[in-house]
């Protein structure tokens, strides 16, 4: 199946939508940075990143004219800082706001489904105006706003005629949830939200995938059934107390659930030797080395190892430490190498990153996890699939 892939960052989002089985017909990046870092990896023959056709520039140059062929999937994860409880708060104002943009695409392409994924943010009170203008412009994406006609006006035109209960022409079913990257085997505590919509005249009926991880199985492993410790090797004397999971009703929930434990830090890094006590080993993995200078201040205080991470994050000026910090059980604090923060984000060890330490990082805090979006995509390939598109 055939995609388009806005704001493509460094390829989270469009790796984990390779993945599902959609090729893009286009993959679409402004930053130089992220440009370089899927070049490299086309250029060194990495899967699926080899068969990309990259437009490097901003997405309000870019002509839709140019793709022949009909579109199953648009794929976009516009620039989040708007947004972000991180940033400036400028929301639609915000000169990075690339909602209008996602939209765009949609009215010219008319692709059978779409995905968008943003900062959990978006949900904010502050912003929760703007999220549902946005969802029925996405709805109704051939309403667009007249000339001179206000932000407001426009919004007001789309609720009545959302009420109204007409579907004359292009129309989309949208679905808005909020997912924890956790839930769905992501090493990290990552809080997005996600809008897919399918076009009406597929009649296509539509859920998000089921979580398939829990906190409360992590517990169960580490605190019950000891499996957690003893997989790592992980003496006695050398766990945590853990005496505040210890509760009565976590067997009985458990017997009831399915679900796998969260993967946390320690299962990510496995086999990853550590560049601080062991800079010859890491040299052997790409992206791996030392970053000097982490410190530990209220609210900055690393990611614990036998947890998920917190979420990665590329921050307003910089990279903020905090977020990107490993914890040790004896509580000493060093940054996450670039690999490390792959490993976190659930990019491949041969997906190499360009440019410094704090460059790369960027790159993976504005990512998607390949894993979640290779899980909704499947998702939604799949129904896709199933309804003859």
């Amino acid at each position: 199946m055939r995609s388009i892939e806005l704001f493509a960052g460094a390829g989270g989002l469009a790796i984990g939508a390779s993945r599902a089985g959609f090729r893009p017909e286009a993959v679409i990046e402004r930053d130089r940075y992220c440009c370089d870092t899927i070049r490299e990896n086309r250029d060194r023959g990495f899967e699926p990143v080899v068969h990309w056709p990259l437009f490097q520039g901003d997405a309000r140059e870019y002509s839709y004219s140019s793709v022949k062929r009909s579109i199953d999937l648009v794929s976009a994860g516009p620039p989040c800082q708007p947004f972000s409880i991180c940033g400036k708060h400028g929301g639609p104002s915000d000169s990075r706001n690339m909602f209008p943009e996602t939209v765009r695409a949609v009215r010219e392409l008319r692709p059978h489904a779409f995905m968008v994924e943003n900062v959990k943010g978006l949900t904010r009170p502050t912003f929760a105006s703007y999220l549902e203008y946005v969802r029925l412009q996405l709805s109704y994406p051939e309403i667009v706003a007249r000339g001179g006609e206000s932000s407001n006006d426009h919004f007001g035109r789309l609720e009545r005629h959302h009420t109204h209960g007409r579907r004359l022409g292009l129309h989309y079913r949208i679905v808005v949830r909020v997912l924890n990257a956790a839930d769905y085997g992501v090493p990290q505590r990552r809080e997005r939200v996600f809008l897919v919509g399918f076009r009406s005249d597929l009649d296509i009926e539509w859920a998000f995938p089921h979580s398939t991880h829990s906190q409360e199985a992590l517990l169960f492993s580490q605190w019950r059934s000891g499996e957690y410790w003893e997989r790592h090797r992980v003496t006695r004397a050398k766990r945590p107390s853990g005496e505040g999971t210890k509760n009565p009703e976590l067997q009985l929930s458990l017997e009831e659930s399915n679900l796998l434990p969260w993967v946390t830090v320690r299962d990510a890094l496995y086999g990853l030797p550590d560049p601080e006590r062991d800079a010859l080993g890491a040299d052997g993995f790409l992206n791996h080395r030392f970053q000097p200078g982490a410190r530990s201040y209220p609210g900055h205080t690393g990611s614990p190892l036998d947890e998920p991470a917190k979420t990665l994050k590329a921050g307003d000026h910089g990279v903020p430490g905090g977020e990107n910090m490993l914890r040790r059980p004896d509580g000493s604090i060093r940054y996450f190498s670039v690999r490390e923060s792959a490993r976190l984000q659930t990019f491949p060890d041969d997906f190499k990153f360009h440019g410094s330490w704090t460059e790369a990082m960027r790159q993976l805090g504005n990512a998607v996890p390949v894993t979640l979006a290779e899980i909704v995509a499947r998702s939604i390939r799949r129904q896709l699939g199933s309804a003859g598109a």
